[in-house]
């Protein structure tokens, strides 16, 4: 029995947070972004480089997929914007503590940091959107996106950045953090289908075939 409860009471709170965070007025809704652009932050500490690549491991995708999650497809946008754009005015919270205008526009991963921007809309607009996207398989396929956004943009910018050809780049910007990625994706999409709910809570197109 007590089991059950705690089973129950973590399924009602699921529901609730996001019925609680669709129905926010638009500050709140900045509130909870900026929360999660200080998670992106915090996770972006969480850094080593390889000495091939000027581009370093972060554990930042993290917070970027689920970004998407928590506050939806436009507020996880949002989120990122504020993430990068704090960065850019001094706040040192990208990669190891770094920042300034020049890392985002000039630098090796100002690409990266676009489709930081982008992933997130991608991700929660389908996950609001449907509630068959909110399983893990189907979260899987949606934060493989999210990675496929952020890769493209930021081989975009490297390639700029180095003045390097298209497999020069992959070699530097995309084949060595594969892996590492497919791992954040894996583990953001255990996550995100651990904690929405699989009920309508925001006029969900395919709620009809779900039942609270």
């Amino acid at each position: 029995m007590l089991q059950t409860g705690v089973v129950d009471g973590f399924l009602q709170a699921r529901y609730s947070f996001f019925s609680w965070r669709h129905c926010l007025a638009v500050p709140k809704k900045f509130a909870l972004s900026f929360a999660m652009a200080g998670l992106t932050g915090i996770l972006a500490q969480v850094c080593f480089r390889l000495p091939f690549t000027p581009v370093p491991v972060t554990g930042q995708v993290l917070g970027v997929l689920l970004s998407g999650v928590f506050c939806g497809g436009i507020f996880g946008s949002v989120s990122q914007i504020i993430y990068v754009g704090l960065g850019a005015l001094g706040v040192p919270w990208f990669a190891g503590g770094t920042a300034g205008s020049t890392a985002v526009f000039l630098g090796p991963s100002g690409g990266y940091f676009i489709g930081f921007i982008l992933a997130p809309l991608a991700v929660g607009s389908y996950t609001d959107r449907y509630i068959s996207a909110r399983t893990f398989f189907s979260q899987l396929k949606f934060m493989l996106l999210g990675v496929g956004i952020i890769y493209f943009f930021g081989v975009i910018g490297l390639s700029l950045a180095i003045k390097a050809g298209l497999w020069e780049t992959l070699v530097k910007g995309v084949f060595p953090f594969i892996l590492i990625d497919l791992l954040k994706a894996s583990l953001s999409a255990g996550i995100s289908s651990s904690v929405l709910p699989k009920a309508p809570y925001n006029g969900e197109l395919d709620r009809s075939k779900y039942v609270r």
